[in-house]
């Protein structure tokens, strides 16, 4: 463990590689289905294989999914797209080569802001956004000798998303990779899954002196599929890179490999080591030409992004910010929050009602939002009995609730009335329930009149119990301060 000494010493540097696996049907350059969790080597052809005399064709859907990235980040869209062969030879990947974008991204720049814990807001400026295929999967199984390959996710569409080295603490990159997990999900264009696979991260780490004006030499950190393990990966390299510097040894640009069971990065190979990937433009494929009126299309199609959302609630809505931050978390959560508050205009009760009694039934029943059985017509209506006064927030969670969630038809009004739950309001009705409430607790009314005002919520508690929950809490209490101060 570094001592503080030490980490104020030297300043961390992180840039991020995120690669996101498209939505589409069907592969990059391929018509084999594009799906996860298939019996292996099942969604494969000879395009997918690299079969002599076979021949690419580009995917058009997810050059638009890229777009759609693009335009989220603010980033310039390249109208002519050239595609390039990255050589390699690994078991995983069937042609030789892989299919990806070199000198010309399809998306240049951009940024994405992320909020950080002290509520300040930090620009993370992207060099590009590219398109390329999937690798197979390298299967090792334990106690085996060989390897198994399964090219199912060979030719999956995939954008991968590069950061400057904006970042400069494990907490900045995990709050980078949430942002962008959000994006994509509210895009539809990943689905941003990190156990499976369609959302992996590099992470490029490096230290330099605080002060210092040029960057340390860097190592690439491959292999990790969570937040978490994105934090422990960086901050076990910042550790290891400093412990070099402080022995006097030298850093080594490499690609290293992290293992989640012991928290521990092993190197794989050597920067300096590594073969030319000898990058040509791809001779089987024509340039894709992005028209203004293709672009212009997508930008019409773009929804409502999650940073829109959250400033709407806070500024329009006038929702706290935990409010806020919670219901535009998710896409699905924060379009059916919107249409509740164009049907009422309490929108912290709207916002209650979905962060406490909706959610807990979502999470008990399993069950999507788009899946939830009361509509928001009738729930902004539930919302409406409760402001009128006719029934407590208590009585309508507890009573009302459970019976519309039935989706019998029936309006908070109606099974209010057939539950016979609308609340006294009428002080001639109330008066005597509280005056016998004084009476039974006569001890108590002196200890109150005597100083312990804690007692009123006992004697309201009574008079609900006397009422059986119908008592207007707010005529109740007046009635029992005047009872009580004579």
């Amino acid at each position: 463990m570094l001592s503080e000494e030490l980490r104020n010493k030297y300043q961390l540097v992180i840039g991020l590689e995120v690669h996101a696996q498209l939505l589409t049907e069907s592969k990059m350059f391929a018509s084999d289905a594009n799906r996860y969790g298939q019996s292996p080597n099942t969604l494969i052809s000879v395009i997918t294989l690299g079969h002599p005399g076979t021949l690419p064709k580009v995917n058009k859907k997810a050059v638009e999914f890229a777009i759609r990235m693009g335009l989220a980040c603010n980033s310039e869209i390249t109208r002519t797209n050239i595609f390039s062969r990255k050589n390699y030879f690994y078991p995983d990947l069937p042609k030789g080569y892989q299919i990806t974008q070199d000198k010309g991204p399809i998306c240049v720049g951009g940024v994405v802001p992320i909020e950080l814990a002290d509520g300040s807001v930090k620009e993370v400026q992207l060099n590009r956004v590219h398109l390329e295929e999937d690798a197979g999967k390298s299967i090792h199984l334990a106690g085996e000798t060989d390897t198994l390959v399964d090219y199912n996710r060979a030719g999956t569409p995939l954008i991968e998303i590069v950061t400057e080295p904006d970042l400069r603490t494990p907490e900045e990159a995990n709050v980078f990779l949430a942002e962008i997990k959000k994006l994509v999900k509210y895009l539809d264009i990943c689905d941003g899954n990190m156990e499976e696979g369609s959302l992996r991260c590099d992470a490029n780490v490096s230290v330099m002196l605080k002060g210092a004006v040029e960057y340390g030499k860097k190592v690439e950190v491959k292999n990790m599929n969570s937040f978490r393990n994105v934090s422990r990966a960086i901050e076990h390299e910042h550790e290891r890179i400093i412990g070099l510097l402080e022995a006097g040894e030298e850093v080594v640009s490499e690609t290293r490999t992290f293992d989640a069971t012991t928290g521990l990065t092993a190197s794989m190979r050597t920067k300096e080591d590594l073969n030319d990937y000898r990058y040509f433009p791809e001779p089987d494929l024509s340039p894709v030409v992005i028209s203004e009126e293709w672009l212009q299309s997508v930008k019409a199609s773009m929804p409502a992004l999650p940073r829109e959302l959250y400033r709407k609630f806070v500024e329009v809505y006038g929702l706290p910010t935990y409010d806020a931050a919670l219901l535009s978390e998710s896409k699905e959560v924060a379009f059916w929050f919107d249409v509740l508050c164009s049907k009422t205009q309490n929108y912290k009760a709207a916002s209650n009602w979905m962060m406490g009694p909706m959610k807990s039934f979502l999470n008990e029943s399993n069950l999507h939002i788009n899946d939830f059985p009361i509509k928001q017509d009738a729930l902004a209506e539930l919302i409406a009995v409760v402001d009128s006064g006719h029934v407590s927030f208590t009585v309508a969670s507890q009573n009302i609730y459970p019976e519309m969630l039935k989706a019998s038809g029936e309006s908070a009004s109606e099974i209010a009335h057939r539950l016979n739950l609308i609340q006294e309001s009428d002080e001639d009705s109330l008066k005597p329930i509280v005056e016998s409430v004084l009476a039974e607790n006569a001890a108590k009314v002196k200890e109150y009149r005597s100083g312990k005002k804690g007692l009123m919520g006992m004697f309201m508690g009574e008079v609900m119990k006397k009422s059986k929950g119908k008592a207007d809490p707010k005529v109740a209490t007046r009635i029992l301060a005047e009872l009580l101060r004579n």
